[in-house]
């Protein structure tokens, strides 16, 4: 592995993660910004020049963005940046959708200025129609109810969430029980029976008409709770039974008894999508749930796979404006609108390091070269035309339908502001870190090739282990 390339590769993912968006951007431009780099060196440009002209105009250029962004708290706006996210990456026909249920997601699980995206749930379901993805304000978990005849929708559900068996204790050790006669086995089955159904009266007793259970449960209550009309579920998984505390404001019990009306969870609508012993419980209208859910319909996994990453796309960049509250034009109007900037800025710095500045220039105005080049766009006349359109309107991007430079806001194609500086940043440190290794690296190959041949440390019998006498 080339170690320039795993840099670059670990800028795309580290944007990937904090952002979710402007990978290829930043692929793009922290390539560009070493190709120009070495330009510079070629002509006689020392590195450590180089690198001081890339760090002041990776300051300008933040500075410049962080200028032309603009405010984005309307629920509009924050779908357009979703959108932007997913094109190409899902059909147009869908975006939209896709766009405003990954927003409403956001939204719904956004508390004190952040939005951990780990309390939104993905749900797959293979079958379905793309245009059936839907968005629940609640919880949807992979569980039916133990008994095929329990109700298959609750209204209003009150909710037990139980973290301790609902079923007869085995023992510790290999006991051993003594029975004589059949009246000795009918009463220990009651007796058994009678601890089994004592477990399911304290659900009921407490006004639970829903159960969930993180470890095992009898048949015998599920039948005892299913004639009661009580919906019962067992080994639900941890990390859902937690989705479920924060979905329902329930309060999972570790001692069956202390179960009380208190501890119960509420939902609008509790809801069974079964086929025989599989499928769905949708847990609907959570009021101020912590936790919320997707469910990822399509016809096959494999598009429902591409949903997934889609969506997941849209859900970052979405938190990124939620949590940020600002954008900026994209379609590459920013990235030349900071060139134009920078290459003005270049011109205000003496020495050297201007000649960096606009390199750093360049580098940006790939972005929306690769752009006009990914549309089949003459590449030289785009950015031509793009110069010219931004001397009088900053928002000027590449519209790839029509191949025209246009206003991006009004049409609606933005990004967030912190993709936009994360990649800045991400690159510029990548591409001066190769620099400076580079650098370190033609230092000492220069040293070692000054240095006299008899004088090197080869020659130095001192400097190599002496000879061991075998013959002694």
């Amino acid at each position: 592995e080339h170690p320039t390339a795993k840099m670059i590769v670990e800028v795309a993912q580290s944007l990937e993660n904090s952002a979710g968006d402007g990978t290829t951007s930043a692929v793009v431009f922290t390539g560009a910004l070493l190709e120009k780099a070495e330009s510079l060196i070629e002509k006689g440009v020392h590195p450590a020049v180089v690198v001081k002209g890339y760090r002041l105009a990776a300051e300008k250029a933040v500075e410049v963005f962080e200028k032309l962004a603009v405010p984005a708290k309307e629920r509009e706006l924050l779908i357009k940046a979703a959108r932007t996210s997913i094109t190409g990456k899902a059909s147009e026909k869908y975006s939209n959708l896709i766009a405003e249920i990954c927003v409403d997601a956001v939204l719904a699980i956004h508390e004190d200025g952040k939005a951990d995206l780990k309390h939104i749930i993905l749900s797959k379901d293979v079958g379905g129609l793309v245009e059936d993805t839907e968005f629940v304000e609640g919880i949807v978990i992979d569980k039916v109810a133990l008994d095929k005849k329990a109700p298959l929708k609750i209204v209003n559900p009150n909710i037990a969430l139980i973290d301790a068996p609902m079923e007869t204790a085995k023992t510790a050790n290999k006991a051993k029980l003594q029975i004589s006669t059949v009246s000795d086995i009918e009463n220990f089955v009651k007796q058994e029976d009678a601890a089994l159904f004592e477990m399911a009266d304290y659900v009921i007793r407490a006004g639970a008409n829903a159960v969930f259970c993180s470890k095992g449960m009898d048949d015998k209550v599920a039948a005892y709770l299913q004639n009661r009309g009580i919906y019962a579920t067992r080994r639900v998984k941890n990390e859902d039974m937690q989705h479920l505390a924060d979905a329902t404001g329930g309060r999972p019990v570790r001692n069956i008894k202390e179960l009380t009306e208190k501890e119960l969870g509420h939902a609008g609508l509790l809801e069974q999508d079964r086929d025989d012993e599989q499928g769905k419980t949708y847990l609907r209208d959570c009021k101020g749930a912590k936790s919320v859910s997707i469910v990822l319909r399509g016809g096959t996994e494999h598009v429902v796979d591409n949903l997934e990453r889609a969506v997941d796309d849209a859900l970052k960049v979405a938190k990124c404006v939620v949590e940020d509250g600002m954008v900026v034009a994209g379609g590459g109007a920013s990235e030349m609108e900071v060139a134009l900037s920078l290459r003005s800025y270049a011109s205000s710095v003496g020495g050297r390091e201007q000649m960096a500045i606009a390199a750093f220039a360049e580098a940006l105005e790939e972005i929306p070269r690769t752009i006009a080049r990914n549309a089949g766009l003459d590449t030289i006349n785009t950015i031509v035309n793009l110069r010219a359109k931004h001397a009088d309107n900053k928002n000027a991007g590449l519209n790839v339908l029509t191949g025209a430079a246009e206003d991006m806001l009004e049409k609606g194609i933005i990004d967030p502001l912190r993709v936009k500086v994360n990649s800045i940043k991400a690159g510029s440190e990548a591409a001066t870190m190769v620099l400076r290794v580079d650098s370190m690296l033609r230092a000492q190959r220069t040293d070692m090739q000054d240095v006299k041949p008899e004088h090197r440390a080869s020659t130095y019998e001192g400097m190599s282990a002496p000879a061991l006498n075998m013959h002694r």
